[in-house]
């Protein structure tokens, strides 16, 4: 027998596909387990909660030398931006710190006040936590949310869906990574008024979170590259690849296009929406040259 693979050798997805082939079969109010933006849970009086993990460590989504409010910002953005794109309203958060003890007590305030500028912004409590000793910044942050009209998965896509995406790709290096704002408000829109047949956010990248919404949706996808809405100053390949976009990517019935474009600009007419390409059977699914962010690819 050959040597173990490393998690280089197997990449990301596929060491998530190993690693939950060993769990146990979920209780019965589990409605949508690991693979989707969150779980989901059926709670009391019908309500649907939504579950969500997330975590940035230092030397891989952030520098030290970075604001320290900034990394603090983005830490629980992160979270919320994956309840929104479920259709879903964040709620109570816990915060899991692991800190070099040489940090400075203004430092770890400063993580504290970014977290609280977005709860505020978004409802969110923080309600407790956790901290550890480490040789490295790490913030986890586990949240909760609820979706009062159903979570909308990344697995319901259909042949002949039209695809789309929000804002503009490519670039977050320069600053967006940061500083977006999750789409929460969007997403809530979308879901009460068009709502969508699947929806993700994109946080790795439109090349690697593309193929996963049509992987779980079991449909391919045709995309018009002339159409990506790429940011200022960037590459097609940017708005590719880059990754931490934080935009909503999903799909609709071909028959709303019209009615959903002149809604959008009428409540939104600061935030592009574009029509990027079509769901299509498997068979005929396009393939990309471009690879996203992928934490064990190498």
């Amino acid at each position: 027998m050959g040597p173990e693979p490393r998690l280089l050798d197997l990449g990301e997805d596929a060491v998530v596909k190993r690693l939950l082939a060993a769990l146990p079969i979920p209780a019965p109010d589990v409605l949508v387990g690991p693979g989707d933006d969150c779980a989901v849970i059926a709670g009391s009086n019908g309500e649907t909660l939504l579950l969500k993990t997330d975590a940035i460590v230092e030397g891989v989504h952030f520098l030290r030398e970075a604001p320290a409010q900034k990394i603090g910002r983005k830490a629980l953005a992160r979270a919320i931006s994956d309840i929104g794109a479920m259709g879903g309203t964040p709620k109570h958060a816990l915060v899991t710190l692991v800190l070099p003890p040489d940090l400075t007590i203004a430092y770890v305030e400063g993580l504290y006040r970014g977290m609280a500028e977005v709860a505020t912004l978004f409802g969110v409590s923080i309600v407790g936590g956790e901290t550890a000793r480490g040789s490295q910044i790490m913030i986890s942050v586990a949240l909760t949310g609820s979706a009062t009209a159903g979570a909308v998965l990344r697995s319901t896509g259909r042949d002949g869906d039209l695809i789309w995406v929000t804002g503009r790709l490519g670039g977050s290096i320069k600053g967006h990574h940061f500083d977006f704002t999750p789409r929460v408000k969007e997403a809530g829109w979308l879901t009460q008024n068009f709502r969508p047949t699947a929806m993700m956010d994109l946080s790795d990248g439109l090349a690697t979170d593309l193929p996963r919404l049509a992987l779980t949706s079991e449909v391919g996808w045709e995309i018009d590259e002339a159409l990506l809405p790429i940011s200022e100053g960037c590459s097609a390949q940017q708005a590719w690849s880059d990754g931490e976009d934080y935009e909503l990517l999903f799909t609709t019935d071909p028959s709303i296009e019209k009615h959903l474009m002149m809604a959008w600009v009428q409540v939104f007419p600061d935030v592009p929406l574009t029509r990027i390409g079509k769901m299509v059977p498997l068979a005929e699914s396009s393939s990309l040259l471009q690879h996203g962010w992928d934490h064990f690819s190498k």
